[in-house]
């Protein structure tokens, strides 16, 4: 067991990452930078990644039904962390978010990682936003490395999986986003703890995914699957919908592979998973 490394949080992503990384893993409740510390003091790690976060029951318009958790988990928790690891000379990797832009895709290209055209309109985006800001500039002096995702896709059922979600709503819209398909993602948290990367990284896919192309593949080995294609005004929800510029990854010697090369890797498995 690599004992260096200890991640926080027993979601999706922290249960995945410490499948594949194979270190240690603690779900302790933090309130306090006292709480912190003594999980510093406990495990002694040499990195901590931070997987704490609130992300919706269904999905993000619920983190609307318990702002106080949510601002704790997403806003509050990573400084704490981010204060006890330089303190004590810890690198800390934080899982941030994609969701806290704002897009226009007659006009805006990907977005790079220093941009500052913030979604305030979802309490899940001003949530993370108020801890990336901060993160971003201790990140100018301290070992912290922000690791923003976006759209988990996995290989696997699991019901944080976007493949699981749009299986089950039957009804899908078509509209290109960035997507993180977390095979890839955890190769390339792997690389960048390996060069000891700081800063901000997007880790997304290139490329774009439209829904429906994701769903046809789908239907392609389960033939009885049915779905519909919609228009996002139908919903009636605010959303980001987004692309995600993978340069600074690029640049930092990690091959990206283009999101709809994966796709048919990711339904054979998922299938079989």
């Amino acid at each position: 067991m690599n004992r260096k490394i200890l991640i926080l949080g027993k979601g999706f992503i922290g249960e995945r990452l410490q499948r594949e990384l194979d270190c240690r893993i603690d779900s302790s409740i933090i309130n306090s930078f006292a709480d912190a510390e003594g999980l510093i003091k406990k495990y002694n790690p040499k990195i901590i990644i931070n997987c704490i976060g609130i992300t919706g029951k269904n999905n993000v318009d619920d983190c609307e039904l318990d702002k106080n958790q949510t601002l704790l988990a997403n806003s509050f928790i990573p400084v704490i962390l981010a204060e006890a690891a330089l303190r004590n000379n810890i690198k800390l990797v934080h899982i941030s978010s994609g969701c806290i832009f704002n897009f226009d895709y007659k006009k805006d290209k990907p977005i790079e990682e220093g941009s500052q055209n913030y979604f305030f309109k979802l309490f899940y985006s001003r949530s993370k936003i108020y801890a990336e800001k901060a993160l971003e500039t201790l990140a100018r002096d301290y070992n912290i490395l922000i690791a923003r995702i976006r759209i988990p896709l996995l290989n696997a059922k699991h019901p944080k999986n976007v493949l699981d979600k749009l299986i089950k709503y039957k009804k899908v819209i078509d509209m290109p986003n960035s997507v993180t398909y977390i095979p890839d993602f955890i190769k390339a948290i792997k690389h960048l703890i390996k060069i000891d990367a700081r800063g901000i990284f997007n880790i997304v896919n290139k490329g774009a995914l439209r829904y429906p192309l994701l769903m046809k593949i789908y239907q392609k080995y389960t033939p009885e699957f049915k779905y519909t294609v919609i228009g996002l005004s139908k919903l009636g929800l605010v959303r980001t919908n987004l692309l995600l510029s993978t340069k600074k990854l690029e640049k930092s010697g990690f091959k990206v592979r283009n999101i709809n090369s994966v796709l048919e890797e990711c339904v054979k498995e998922y299938l079989k998973s």
